[in-house]
């Protein structure tokens, strides 16, 4: 049986934490790249994002990101923009909660991008009172019944 030379298994890099939780430096968008919020996560290292110029993008995750930043709907990311596929991009950064209000402070998100709302109906669509899912009813309309 051959000897294991590592330094150890999938239980290790789990318990491994980056030190994510330090402050680092706010990260601006180049050119090449956009800033966008997760609409849902389809599975296989993807998502599928509305981008600031209103385009919708399937986005890759990249393997340095992959099972070591978890992305969820209603995020912020940067991603860069492919010069040959336009509707495809790939995922450069995840914004945590925190740099995600600066960015909107500092004027680089639009004000029509809900930052703290898990699900990702961040840019306004509609907004009509469609949410209503119940009817309220007067004293004497039941009476009538």
């Amino acid at each position: 049986m051959p000897k294991n030379k590592g330094k150890g298994g999938k239980n290790r890099k789990r318990g491994k934490n980056e030190a994510d939780d330090e402050k680092r430096e706010l990260v601006f968008k180049e050119d090449g790249q956009e800033y966008a919020q997760v609409l849902r996560m389809l599975g296989n290292g993807r998502c599928e994002a509305m981008c600031i110029d209103n385009t919708k993008r399937l986005c890759h995750i990249r393997g340095k990101m992959h099972k070591k930043v978890w992305i969820a709907a209603g995020d912020i990311i940067l991603v860069g923009l492919r010069d040959y596929q336009d509707d495809k991009a790939d995922v450069i950064l995840k914004y945590m909660p925190d740099e995600a209000r600066l960015l909107k402070a500092y004027g680089e998100l639009p004000d029509n991008i809900r930052l703290n709302e898990g699900i990702a109906g961040g840019l306004d669509e509609e907004e009509d009172g469609a949410g209503d899912d119940y009817l309220e009813f007067e004293d004497e309309d039941i009476d009538k019944i």
